[in-house]
């Protein structure tokens, strides 16, 4: 899409938060028929049956698509688990050229309501989290920035949008996920003479995941949402543009797409439902 390599990302490694599932997941597929190295931090190491999916089968699934896969069974809350995974990254496959900081939590309940175990749940897995994978990424990256490997720094989070609308709608979810905004925005400053590319990208509309089906909306939701392929393919032409060139952004996956010349959307419809907004968006 973006680049007249075929295969942009091939012998190109990517560490992920989360993945085993949804978003990440079509993320992480759409680099591993590129042939990239991907290791997937997750603590999905059995079924759910609200939540089909596991490190495992995300593993598996990845490997048949092309890609070499290091699965590592891990809490991104856990400092110490963190950086056993960027080092492990960095033994198997010889350096980290992309981080994607997927793994989020979410709760819109308003402030009166909300447990404060899960204020810190979010706090730790979307803020926290973001923030930690990045930061102990960083050597790694300015070594895949000299040997001229193009690192990206891409985290799925929205623009930093403060109508009140947000805040006063859900304060504790919009506090967990402008601080990976902010993460974003810092870091692009922060990095910006080191050429590493560091950007967020959010939907237009809602995506059709287990969250979406399980706790907003069912599937009348999921029928009025956009599949994850769309995420997927915006991120892969952000994670394909230069990154010296394309960084301290807040993308749109629509705009993203369009602007490589997809304007044809329909494909990506998960039902025949209304699309909706996605949170964040006026």
């Amino acid at each position: 899409m973006s680049t007249s390599d075929p295969t942009p990302l091939a012998g190109k490694t990517m560490i992920m938060s989360g993945g085993s599932r949804g978003i990440g997941l079509a993320i992480a597929l759409r680099a591993a028929r590129d042939g990239a190295n991907i290791t997937l931090i997750a603590k999905t190491d059995t079924p759910n049956p609200k939540l089909p999916g596991t490190i495992h089968t995300a593993a598996a699934e990845l490997e048949r698509a092309g890609g070499q896969v290091l699965p590592f069974v891990g809490d991104i809350r856990d400092d110490d688990a963190v950086a056993d995974a960027v080092q492990q990254t960095i033994a198997r496959f010889g350096g980290i050229d992309m981080v994607v900081n997927n793994a989020s939590a979410i709760d819109l309940s308003p402030t009166a309501d909300i447990a404060m175990k899960k204020y810190d749940l979010m706090q730790d897995i979307n803020c926290r989290g973001t923030f930690l994978l990045s930061k102990l990424s960083i050597p790694a990256l300015r070594d895949s920035a000299k040997a001229g490997r193009n690192p990206h720094i891409l985290t799925l989070s929205p623009p930093l949008n403060l109508s009140p609308k947000w805040a006063g709608g859900h304060l504790a979810y919009t506090m967990a996920k402008y601080g990976m905004s902010l993460t974003t925005l810092g870091l692009a400053e922060e990095l910006k003479n080191d050429g590493i590319g560091v950007n967020s990208l959010w939907p237009r509309t809602t995506i059709a995941t287990a969250a979406v089906l399980n706790l907003l909306g069912g599937e009348h939701m999921v029928n009025s949402s956009r599949t994850p392929d769309i995420y997927a393919d915006a991120a892969y032409v952000v994670l394909t543009s230069p990154s010296t060139e394309a960084t301290g952004n807040f993308y749109i996956d629509d705009e993203v797409l369009a602007a490589a010349g997809v304007t044809d959307l329909e494909p990506y419809r998960a039902g025949d439902g209304e699309l909706q907004l996605d949170l964040f968006l006026d």
